[in-house]
């Protein structure tokens, strides 16, 4: 596969899962104030704090009131990871490659783009966002679903499943981290009915409630933290997608041509090592926000070296010419 083809794939899948997420970011905070009337829950500040792009956010916005942050993650076309942004950048990788990937695929996808870009939501209605997220997950849920029923095995579906899997496991560690920036300013809430609110939320916005009930039934802390941290078959556990994305990267592997090393695989199965060796008690005890921090690096790194072992023309140039020099080197000299 040309790695022209294989980047769009890779990334056309990543911006699908990450307007899902943003999503689902927007709805955790919504069904709060939805589900209870108490004003400390309201707090759209540490959702724009967990995306990174703080200072794009003071430049654009006047304050973290809810119309503000909702119309920086949702709405806005000049923020490049926004809901529609993310949208419009699947749909044109899609577009460069429509040859690669099922019609079906293609048109599921373009008609995601345009059900967001003709919405028209009023900011006052929590009711009303909160139906239009829940469209935007499940327009995302069909595209994946097509995805899965319509495209072979090949490399074409690794690259898609390995940049979705890599793409949900960040913004996994994200809603965490939202949940413990909430904590960090209501500690008085911790071990209340409000924070236990607060965490079937959480579990409620990637649809773990009902499978973390079944595996823990009572909710604390270090559990829900584990179970989205290391399960080994919860779908939206990082665990299980870093392992997901590995057997998609071995599969790519497998399908292409020898390398004498592959730094994705390197990177990424010692990311998935460190996170086997983890004790979910030691991360609480020195900061789930430093763990979380840290681990998006990690995942940076991961994604980098993707970028050079596969996307990278200039990279792959350079590593072609330099085996084809090895093996000239290394053949026997003509008696």
């Amino acid at each position: 596969m040309l790695s022209r083809v294989a980047e769009s794939i890779y990334w056309m899948a990543r911006y699908v899962e990450r307007a899902e997420n943003l999503a689902r970011f927007v709805d955790i905070n919504i069904k709060l104030n939805l589900d209870h009337a108490y004003d400390g829950l309201d707090q759209w500040e540490p959702l724009v704090r967990t995306t990174g792009d703080d200072e794009y956010f003071a430049e654009h916005y006047d304050s973290f009131e809810r119309q503000e942050v909702i119309r920086f993650l949702a709405f806005d076309l000049e923020y490049p990871n926004s809901l529609i942004s993310s949208l419009q950048i699947a749909r044109e990788n899609a577009r460069t490659v429509r040859e690669a990937i099922p019609s079906e695929v293609w048109e599921q996808l373009n008609d995601f783009y345009h059900f967001v870009r003709g919405t028209h939501v009023s900011h006052d209605s929590l009711e009303g966002l909160s139906d239009f997220f829940q469209q935007v997950k499940q327009n995302s849920h069909l595209y994946n679903g097509i995805l899965d029923a319509t495209l072979s095995r090949g490399e074409a579906w690794h690259f898609a499943n390995m940049g979705r899997m890599l793409e949900r496991a960040d913004k996994t560690s994200r809603l965490l981290d939202v949940k413990y920036f909430t904590l960090l300013k209501n500690v008085t809430d911790v071990n209340t009915t409000i924070d236990d609110l607060q965490w079937s939320a959480l579990l409620r916005s990637v649809s773990g409630f009902e499978m973390y009930r079944k595996r823990f039934h009572a909710i604390t802390v270090n559990r829900v933290a584990e179970f989205l941290v290391r399960d080994r078959v919860f779908p939206r556990s990082i665990r299980f997608c870093l392992d997901q994305a590995a057997l998609s990267l071995d599969a790519i592997i497998s399908q292409g041509q020898p390398r004498d090393s592959n730094p994705a695989e390197e990177c990424l199965n010692g990311l998935r090592q460190r996170l086997v060796e983890l004790h979910m008690q030691d991360v609480i005890d020195r900061g789930m926000h430093e763990f979380i921090d840290d681990f998006q690096h990690q995942l940076n790194e991961v994604g980098t070296a993707i970028f050079e072992t596969y996307f990278d023309r200039a990279h792959l140039d350079e590593v072609q010419s330099s085996q084809r020099q090895s093996q000239f080197q290394s053949s026997p000299t003509p008696g």
